[in-house]
């Protein structure tokens, strides 16, 4: 039996009963999915804090927006453990992937902690 390929999105997926060939979908956990050691490890790199104060303010971002002195290689690494930590949500429009911050989520899971841990980042 031939081994068939394992992508990390689907390649085509049906929304609203539209086909999206090649359009990647970003899964963000739920919130009781989110686990502690998780945030605390994503949290604990310079370059992924930084990123994380950037979006403080609420706004939603796009990865070009974010860690300008740094490859998308290397901002897109970063910005997958965040999204898989639970800290940041990424949604697609179209083209575009916008990033943004899920503070009421983890104030929801930990609370304090998040709020606890971004004090004392801007520091």
């Amino acid at each position: 039996m031939p081994k068939q390929a394992c992508w990390p999105w689907p390649v085509e997926h049906a929304t609203d009963g539209v086909l999206n060939r090649g359009m990647r979908s970003y899964p963000n956990p739920a919130v009781q999915d989110i686990r502690l050691h998780s945030v605390l490890f994503a949290l604990s790199d310079p370059t992924r804090l930084a990123i994380v104060t950037g979006l403080i303010d609420g706004r939603e971002v796009t990865s070009g927006e974010l860690g300008d002195s740094l490859s998308r290689s290397t901002v897109s690494h970063h910005l997958k453990i965040l999204r898989e930590a639970g800290i940041t949500r990424t949604r697609t429009e179209g083209t575009r992937c916008y990033i943004s911050l899920r503070r009421d989520d983890l104030e929801a899971r930990f609370p304090g902690m998040f709020e606890m841990v971004l004090k004392y980042a801007r520091e």
